[in-house]
């Protein structure tokens, strides 16, 4: 009995040695029909993580480049070729830069040249203040209509405002009554039509 019992082990072992045999046959054959795409796709992986790393350090010291620029201007304002720099490491920076020296010289020219900046916020401040600035009610309305103005409720405000000093009272509840609840100038507006002359 033992005998067949060690047999049937040795058969065991012996068909299990095979098929582990089968088994690297396999993968070796696998691995020399298919040698070049794994080489392959193994070094397009280490080009992508390559290429991956060298941008965000690019990026990195061109950030680090224009924050040393903004404060060389910072420092000096009139250094127009830390301004030329700061447009070609930054343009967004640059147009910041531009839109804060504008308002603290008020500089019209500088903002009706940033309104067709391509940083959204820039351009639609220096049309919020181009509107404010001319004190002109159909500008003011032109700016607030527009969608996802920063200051459509501000340029309300000051557009009513406007159109009270004319004695336009009822033109000015109309567009104070448009201003939504949910805004930080709904209490300013509710005020004014409380308050303003009727």
């Amino acid at each position: 009995m033992s005998l067949r019992n060690d047999i049937e082990m040795v058969k065991e072992e012996l068909n299990s040695e095979e098929k582990f045999f089968e088994k690297a046959v396999v993968t070796e054959r696998f691995l020399k029909k298919y040698k070049k795409l794994i080489i392959g796709s193994i070094a397009g992986i280490v080009v992508v993580v390559g290429a991956n790393i060298a941008y965000d350090i690019n990026k990195k010291s061109q950030i680090q480049a224009a924050n040393e620029t903004l404060a060389q201007l910072i420092q000096n304002p009139e250094e127009s070729a830390n301004v030329q720099r700061l447009a070609s490491l930054s343009p967004a920076l640059h147009d910041a830069w531009v839109y804060s020296q504008a308002i603290a010289n008020k500089d019209m020219k500088a903002l009706e040249t940033l309104q067709g900046s391509k940083t959204i916020i820039i351009s639609d401040l220096a049309k919020y203040e181009l509107a404010q600035s001319s004190k002109d009610i159909t500008k003011l309305d032109d700016y607030a209509s527009r969608q996802n103005a920063i200051y459509a409720d501000l340029a309300i405000v000051q557009s009513a405002v406007m159109l009270m000093n004319d004695g336009k009272t009822d033109q000015a509840h109309q567009k104070l009554a448009t201003i939504n609840e949910n805004s930080s100038l709904y209490k300013v507006a509710r005020a004014l039509l409380h308050y303003g002359v009727k």
